[in-house]
């Protein structure tokens, strides 16, 4: 009886046999898609080649280099752009640089053509082992393949083009090419391209100054540079450099000894809040915006990406002296302030001190809240008595505060019973501050000063400092803050007067002065002196010595405040911010720290304008200089501005100031010649001043708050200003050899002992100013004229920020 179904002998050889022709069939399949891949392939190969872009631009590498600022000795201050880079040559790039990056990321990159097919091979199996993408094969032509020309996009089509321009490069290019063009440009965290920027960037040195550790620490960023980079994870870079340093060792690039010295090593982060991380040897943060904005009008944003050199005229030296003047001064005037309290009080857990890791957390938090101010650092207050204060700045980092000078200076915020405001307690945010002897406790100062200085002979500025912290906004006080000069405008009334035919030794009176409001058409105005102390009759000289306001007031009125008011332009000051009215013999105009400086200039250079100026030439990428300045050069006839009989008489009276009068502590402390200066402080001390020079350097300094108000009782330029001044010029002046006097000019003679011009002989200039009397008028019938609506315009409005309104000026 037959069956219709087969035995499992015959199922099972007709299973194998189609099995058998299955695979055959499977084969053959496959090798005619293998054969058809192959010509498509070839097909796409001979199409896209020709279409791969030329490596002109990789041979020839211009990258997006940003605008860079020096100082005039070369020193780096400032970088403007998207990216920042630090081009070197394949030589100029050290060799434990170079081992660090090939045993990161291509220890075979000499030795295949462009893909490492061994490497490929590794990744596939470790992928397939952790069930995941654990490692790569990108060597680092591919990398400057895809960096150079291609998207990040993961497709089919980017990734056969990627591999098309590897063998591109690699059949155009040697492998020191491009291992040169990887080290130059790849993306390293932080805005940092190429290893030079990011040695700079990360760590605050060249790259030739660089160790093996900090080598390793770099070649391990490229992986991952948002998570491997030490600013924005430590952690993960130290761990990520271990990796590093052990194929450097396993590679035979470190002997035993240096892989141990290496892996021991701390490595040391150099970063400064605003700048980049790293930061910069000097603090030039105003210049350096100063001089973007200047070269920015020009080239507008083009400035950002063309790899512009700025060399200012600013000198490292002078410009770090400058910056710690400013920061000396408003600390010890804040030291003088009253203490307001700290920045605010949190309820502090019990016990948090145990456990480091969360009041690490709890500070970080408060840090960001409350960030460092430069050398001033945030902590929280463990506990507080008059006697000693304990501050946390980290777990590991507690500060105790005993010193009784700085405990006295926040003693309100200390003792039994302190106001809730200032109280100092546990849980209390504050600042805290490290001297040369010990640790203070202070507020974030919020009081302002600038400090500006230049070259008489040419206006070349060499400091610039606009205020405390630039971070803290980069309103530039130097340039853009309008303040009264108070007294410091003094000597520009004096200098009108000497060619209207007063003399140094022409008498004043110093008698209280008042315009009714009949007169003024307004209000009454009763000046004062400083101290309300009057003496009968002055001499001119001795007037400007004291600096004594009624003198000054007087003077104006005899010479005519249109007369002055045209007079002054010549030093450069806006006549529309200098109203010709009485009040502007006590400062009451607006001025910036800089147009003093040139105003200012003209005595020192002999009596020449020359506006003062900050870049001093620019190059491009290239180096080729594409810009340079042509500044006016003192002694050039068309600049002369003021007679130079004028400007002896009053260079020789400004020394007297600093050496007799309101700066006599010039003398005293620089113990110069050669040094004249002039105080100002403005009515209820708002603004104080100190403007002095030798032949060779102005210096401006002043202080006050942005939103003008009282400096404070007792406060003025001499006490205020004139310390950051002499701070300054300590250093400035340090190598300069005291200038000698200057000959007198023709047309000037001395008599009794004092200057008078042979058109003003004794018997002929003005021997007399004023009566002591109240009723005083000015002698052209000017000064009156419109001073109601400036007494409305002085009493009436409020302040502007950054702006003093016009007031009467005490001293």
């Amino acid at each position: 009886m037959s069956s219709s179904t087969d035995s499992p002998k015959n199922n099972t050889g007709s299973s194998r046999s189609w099995i058998a022709r299955f695979f055959i069939k499977s084969a053959i399949f496959v090798a005619g898609l293998g054969l058809c891949g192959a010509l498509l392939g070839s097909l796409a190969l001979a199409l896209a080649w020709p279409n791969l872009p030329d490596l002109s631009a990789m041979i020839d590498y211009r990258p997006r280099v940003p605008l860079r600022i020096y100082t005039a000795d070369k020193v780096l201050i400032g970088e403007f752009g998207e990216e920042r880079r630090n081009i070197l040559r394949f030589n100029e790039i050290p060799d434990v640089m170079k081992s660090a990056i090939l045993s990161a990321e291509d220890d075979r990159f000499y030795q295949h053509g462009g893909i490492d097919w061994a490497g490929v091979a590794r990744a596939v199996v470790a992928n397939i082992t952790h069930m995941s993408k654990t490692q790569g094969a990108s060597t680092i032509t591919m990398q400057v393949a895809r960096n150079f020309y291609l998207s990040s996009e993961k497709t089919y089509t980017r990734k056969f083009y990627e591999l098309l321009l590897t063998f591109k490069i690699e059949a155009t290019l040697t492998k020191d090419q491009i291992l040169d063009l990887y080290m130059n440009q790849i993306f390293l965290g932080h805005r940092a391209y190429g290893f030079a920027a990011a040695s700079r960037t990360y760590f605050g040195k060249q790259l030739s100054d660089i160790t093996p550790a900090e080598a390793a620490m770099l070649a391990g960023i490229p992986k991952a540079p948002s998570r491997f980079n030490p600013i924005a994870n430590f952690d993960r870079a130290k761990s990520r450099q271990a990796y590093v340093l052990g194929r450097m060792h396993g590679l035979g690039y470190l002997t035993d000894a240096e892989y141990q010295q290496a892996m021991a090593q701390e490595i040391v982060l150099k970063s400064a809040p605003g700048t980049p991380a790293g930061g910069y040897a000097i603090h030039g943060e105003y210049v350096a915006e100063l001089a973007r904005q200047l070269l920015y009008g020009v080239y507008q944003d083009n400035i950002y990406s063309r790899g512009f050199n700025v060399y200012t005229t600013v000198h490292s030296e002078d410009q770090e002296a400058a910056y710690q003047a400013i920061r000396d001064g408003i600390l010890d005037y804040t030291r003088r302030a009253r203490f307001t309290g700290p920045e605010e009080t949190i309820d502090l857990p019990a016990g948090i001190e145990q456990d480091p890791a969360r009041l690490d957390a709890l500070l970080d938090g408060l840090q960001e809240k409350h960030p460092d101010n430069g050398d001033l650092l945030t902590g929280i207050v463990l506990e507080a008595s008059p006697t000693k204060v304990t501050v946390a700045r980290t777990a590991k980092q507690i500060i105790e505060i005993t010193d009784k000078g700085a405990l006295r200076v926040v003693a309100r915020g200390l003792v039994k019973g302190a106001k809730d405001d200032v109280r100092i307690e546990r849980g209390s945010v504050v600042y805290v501050h490290q001297t040369a002897d010990h640790w203070e406790l202070i507020n974030l100062p919020s009081v302002q000063a600038a400090l500006v200085s230049l070259r008489p002979q040419d206006g070349a500025i060499r400091a610039l400092v606009g205020g405390f912290h630039f971070e803290d906004g980069n309103f530039n006080r130097v340039t853009q803050a309008w303040r009264q000069p108070g007294s410091a405008f003094k000597p520009f009334i004096y200098a009108s007067a000497l060619e209207r035919g007063l003399t140094p030794a022409t008498q004043v009176s110093d008698e209280p002065f008042v315009l009714t409001a009949a007169q003024t058409g307004s209000k009454a105005w009763t000046p004062k002196n400083y101290g309300q102390k009057y003496e009968p009759m002055l001499t001119m000289r001795q007037g400007l010595y004291k600096s004594k306001n009624m003198v000054s007031i007087r003077i104006m009125q005899a010479v005519g405040p249109k007369y002055v008011q045209d007079y002054i332009t010549r030093f450069g000051f806006d006549r529309e911010r200098q109203p010709p009215v009485l009040p502007l013999a006590l400062g009451a105009g607006s001025v910036t720290p800089l147009q003093l400086a040139g105003g200012f200039a003209v005595f020192a250079n002999g009596g020449y304008r020359v506006p003062p100026y900050l870049i001093d030439h620019v190059t491009d990428s290239s180096g080729k200089v594409i810009m340079r300045a042509q500044p006016v050069v003192a002694g050039d006839a068309a600049a002369r501005a003021v007679d130079p009989r004028t400007v002896y008489v009053m260079n020789d009276m400004l020394r007297g100031v600093a050496t007799y009068g309101t700066g006599a502590r010039v003398h005293r402390e620089l113990k110069r010649n050669d040094v004249g200066g002039k105080t100002g402080t403005t009515n209820d001390s708002h603004d104080a001043w100190f403007a002095g020079y030798t032949p060779k350097l102005v210096g401006i300094a002043w202080m006050g708050y942005d939103q003008p108000r009282s400096l404070g009782s007792g406060e003025t330029g001499g006490g205020a200003a004139l310390p950051i001044w002499l701070d300054y010029m300590r250093v400035a002046l340090k190598d300069q050899a005291e200038s000698p006097p200057p000959p007198m000019p023709d047309g000037l003679a001395v008599v009794n002992g004092e200057f008078y011009f042979d058109e003003f002989p004794p018997g002929q200039a003005v021997a007399r100013v004023g009566l002591p009397s109240p009723n005083d008028v000015p002698l052209d019938g000017g000064g009156i004229d419109g001073i109601g609506d400036l007494l409305n315009q002085l009493t009436g409005g409020s302040s502007t920020p950054r702006q003093a309104q016009p007031s009467f000026i005490e001293f």
